[in-house]
């Protein structure tokens, strides 16, 4: 497929998936501001049906332009379960000038100045409250921006502490002294942080070398509380780059909640020694605990983990497998199921057929039924009378 063609095809597949979102629009009346601010809502589509469910927040600065594609990319990596459903805030910034005067900053110092100074109180103290009040929010929050604002942003992370967890900045037309001090601060860090670089080849040298000057030191700082990627896209331009950027951004961002697939595997799982029921608790500990995303573990990766333990005769480690099970599916037969697997791989048929009885009384799930364990029972009854 030509380059071309590729563009146009992903910048349809990005609008397409925008769809499934519910989009609404506000004006917030700020103090700060001394006006009304619109805004732009995607909510997911299951925020009506699930009434406890709670979502992270993607904030958008130039969202006029970023809220569609952004919105279809999330759209499109829910649908395949690669991304957590969230909800979208796009600041309107294209009226008079206002995203010139949102990001106006003081160039002897490199801070937020004036109508900057306003335009960041106005996030910090009215938009994210007045959302998080009106919205089933977790405690997640994602900003992006592109050039100018998305500089910007990098002014949450000078707090002590930072607005966001996570950052997505494109094409940053960074402030005076940012590529030496967000690294700094990036060093001081004790808590997880996720912050995505990207430039174009076709961006101004005005651009580029205060980006590649950042992309450097944050290496330099070597924090590995930082979940950081920083990308160079060939063949692009000051605009075109954002939408190979904005996948990016958030598969990295939220790598932790896509299913278990061969890299992870392969790079994570595969070469451990030991421990591979920590690794999946882990997995969905961080999804809970850093993201605020609270799903059950997907049968399919509890699988690929009981796999590598058969494999590695590993079977002590079923028993934590069963108490994964029993605190996401706490009705179904897994945890049982795993149980009895446990003891008939350390040769003990009798305890085995007695967990598999349990299990047969439990709820069916995944590949297990109670045909299944009917199978198992009688075959550990046998195994237990020849070992008499």
């Amino acid at each position: 497929m030509p380059q071309i063609m590729k563009k146009v095809y992903l910048l349809f597949i990005l609008i397409s998936f925008s769809s499934f979102a519910q989009k609404t629009f506000d004006n917030i009346k700020s103090e700060k501001l001394g006006v009304e601010r619109r805004i732009t809502i995607g909510l997911p589509p299951s925020y009506e049906e699930n009434k406890d469910k709670k979502y992270p927040v993607l904030y958008l600065l130039d969202g006029d332009y970023l809220f569609d594609p952004f919105s279809g990319a999330v759209s499109y990596g829910a649908y395949w379960d690669d991304l957590p459903e969230m909800i979208i805030i796009g600041v309107h910034q294209n009226k008079d000038g206002e995203r010139f005067d949102d990001s106006t900053i003081d160039q002897n110092t490199g801070l937020p100045f004036e109508k900057g100074a306003d335009f960041f109180e106005f996030i910090g103290a009215e938009l994210i409250p007045y959302i998080e009040k009106k919205y089933r929010t977790t405690p997640f929050r994602i900003i992006a921006g592109h050039d100018i604002t998305a500089s910007f942003i990098n002014f949450y992370l000078y707090k002590e502490e930072p607005l966001f967890n996570a950052y997505i900045c494109l094409s940053p037309e960074l402030a005076p002294k940012m590529e030496v001090r967000i690294p700094e601060k990036f060093a001081k860090f004790t808590k997880p942080l996720f912050y995505y670089l990207s430039a174009a080849d076709g961006d101004i040298k005005k651009i580029k070398e205060p980006i590649e000057k950042l992309a450097s030191n944050i290496k330099i700082a070597n924090n590995p509380l930082i979940n950081y990627k920083y990308e160079v896209f060939k063949g692009t331009t000051h605009y075109t780059e954002v939408l190979h950027s904005i996948p990016s951004a958030l598969y990295q961002i939220f790598e932790v909640y896509r299913p278990i697939n061969s890299a992870e595997y392969n790079d994570k799982i595969a070469i451990l020694q030991t421990g591979y029921s920590d690794y999946l608790e882990k997995k969905y500990a961080i999804m809970s605990e850093v993201m605020g995303v609270q799903i059950p573990v997907r049968v399919s990766d509890f699988k690929v983990v009981e796999n590598i333990i058969l494999k590695r005769n590993a079977y002590d480690e079923l028993g934590k497998m069963a108490e994964i099970a029993n605190t996401s599916y706490p009705k179904a037969m897994l945890g049982e199921y795993e149980l009895g697997l446990m003891y008939e791989k350390m040769g003990d048929p009798k305890h085995a057929s007695k967990k598999y009885q349990n299990a047969s009384q439990m709820e069916p799930i995944g590949d297990l039924n109670k045909d299944m364990m009917y199978e198992k029972i009688d075959e550990m009854n046998t195994l237990a009378k020849k070992t008499k």
